[in-house]
């Protein structure tokens, strides 16, 4: 999944970052409201983590603002805050959770990936193209029994690539689904992931897979 932190505490929120992408998730980071709401709109992201006591816009007031601009994002509130009628307010005005904190991160973990299931119809998504399966929840890539060791930004850009194949995929919004809102277009980050991507996929003989349409992006080869 990707999701985006916004948390003020900057040492617990480096914290929650580390352990997430240990779990393979790709995380951004924020520490206000208004810069998460600027993350949330241009992001695409799966999950959002929000804290309430936050600088410039309280969490509740992020919420507001999340519904008033019709985003639809999942959000789980952090906060140290455990007065009933703030969790309520909280899940009045569209989160999906409420941890309160101090908290387990294997807790954390695991609500997580019950929000994972809620959106399918089994155990786990399954991808499948070509002889490549992707399980999304196990965070896996095979082909036959082969398992392909891919980073988190390799397998969010795989599974973009997959979820689209046949269809071109714009190194916008590449930029906008696999990394965040701020970032540097002019790099080669997006190149450089893509090159390793293919190495790793030729490497247990998937070959090919990967098309480069020039000047205008990606498209994931169907058979």
């Amino acid at each position: 999944m990707k999701i985006l932190i916004i948390e003020d505490e900057r040492k617990l929120a480096r914290f929650i970052k580390q352990g997430l992408e240990q779990h393979g998730h790709v995380a951004d980071l924020t520490h206000s409201g208004s810069e998460g709401l600027n993350h949330i709109a241009g992001g695409l992201y799966d999950l959002v983590l929000l804290d309430l006591m936050l600088p410039g816009q309280t969490g509740f007031e992020v919420l507001q603002n999340l519904r008033s601009f019709g985003l639809t994002v999942p959000v789980m509130i952090l906060s140290a805050l455990s007065d009933p009628d703030k969790v309520v307010q909280g899940l009045d005005l569209g989160a999906v959770d409420y941890l309160r904190k101090p908290f387990d991160f294997n807790e954390l973990l695991a609500r997580i990936r019950v929000l994972q299931r809620r959106t399918t119809t089994g155990d786990d998504v399954v991808l499948r193209v070509a002889d490549l399966e992707m399980r999304l929840i196990k965070h896996e890539v095979s082909k036959s029994k082969t398992t392909l060791e891919l980073t988190n930004r390799e397998f969010a850009l795989l599974e973009l690539l997959m979820r689209k194949a046949g269809q071109l995929v714009t190194k916008n919004e590449i930029a906008e689904k696999v990394w965040s809102v701020d970032f540097d277009m002019g790099s080669n980050v997006i190149e450089v992931h893509i090159y390793q991507l293919r190495k790793k996929l030729d490497a247990i003989g998937t070959t090919g897979l990967i098309e480069t349409l020039i000047s205008r992006g990606y498209r994931l080869k169907t058979p």
